[in-house]
């Protein structure tokens, strides 16, 4: 597994990756500690879907969603201070002041834009010119099988988007942006190129008719288990827990400067995806980014599909036949 990526091409050395579970080091510390880190996450995940079965109707719904969302991240910000996976992704004021850049643009931008061309309206399109019903039998389902269809069918579109935008140029040139982070932590997961963070938010889950508190249990299921992705906190993840669910580990991989590596681990929250399509890699890596780990700057991030773009277009159509000698 040797070179790191710059555009599709692969040069340099050697980068240094841990393949497989055996050699990752653990939690260091006493009993408590060793079992806060080791129970936290399904701890977490089991008692979002509990309160989202049994919440009363007064505050099941989207504001609830939001605050228990911001919350969530503020206590993943803390642990992050108190067990770091690796020192060198401690956080910094620089990288906290472009990370809230890209989530208020989340928020903002990318939203408006959403509501005008995201999957709803497309749907909505789709639906209306070719006189489709949505399958309201769905709604009849139980409500746990109804939220894990809903994670899971728009993880899956996930898994084939993303894993085309590392096998086709044009869906590389903005996404290719988001591997040239240097470290995972929080927000990371917000920072990309506008075009990419609008094209992985598309999915299918449209199309079927589910209960409101269904997609609000998704949407806690999905946060419960994704949101591990970009974050720098040292877990003993339970073995079954890595062989269901993307943890940082699979996505650290996924980050490295080694070329192969970043060629797995697709899914955003279920890599059981990933051993089913033969694209996982269990352990995990340090060192990240694209160029030896060259920082990107936020000029750099909104310009880069249109620079590389436009250089590929000359390389491919610009140049002249090369003369042949004549005999």
């Amino acid at each position: 597994m040797n070179g790191i990526r710059v555009g599709n091409r692969v040069v340099g050395t050697q980068a240094p990756v841990t393949i497989g579970w055996e050699n990752i080091p653990r939690v260091q510390g006493g009993p408590f500690k060793q079992w806060f880190f080791t129970w936290f996450q399904p701890v977490v995940l089991f008692g979002l879907i509990v309160f989202w079965y049994y919440a009363p109707n007064s505050i099941a719904k989207a504001s609830t969603a939001i605050g228990i969302g911001v919350g969530f991240k503020i206590l993943l910000l803390a642990l992050e201070w108190v067990n770091p996976r690796y020192d060198s992704w401690r956080l910094t004021w620089k990288e906290l002041a472009t990370d809230l850049f890209y989530v208020g643009l989340g928020y903002t931008v990318l939203r408006l834009v959403d509501g005008y061309l995201g999957d709803g309206p497309m749907i909505d399109a789709m639906q209306g010119y070719w006189h489709l019903e949505k399958f309201q039998w769905f709604t009849g389902l139980p409500l746990l099988v109804q939220a894990f269809a809903i994670s899971f069918i728009f993880d899956f579109g996930q898994y084939w988007m993303h894993r085309g935008m590392h096998n086709w140029q044009p869906l590389w040139l903005p996404h290719s942006v988001h591997h040239y982070i240097t470290q995972l932590n929080i927000n990371k997961g917000a920072v990309g190129n506008p075009i990419e963070l609008f094209l992985i938010s598309l999915g299918i889950g449209g199309f079927f008719d589910f209960l409101p508190r269904a997609a609000l249990m998704a949407g806690a299921i999905g946060m419960a288990i994704g949101t591990y992705q970009h974050i720098n906190v040292r877990f003993n993840s339970p073995r079954w827990w890595r062989f269901l669910f993307n943890t940082t580990e699979h996505h650290s991989l996924h980050h490295s400067q080694d070329f192969e590596s970043t060629r797995s681990n697709y899914a955003g929250s279920y890599i059981f995806i990933d051993r089913m399509f033969g694209t996982c890699i269990d352990g995990e890596a340090e060192l990240l980014g694209m160029e030896g780990g060259r920082r990107m700057t936020i000029s750099e991030q909104m310009t880069h599909p249109f620079t590389e773009g436009w250089k590929a277009l000359k390389e491919k159509f610009g140049r002249s036949p090369t003369a042949v000698p004549a005999e």
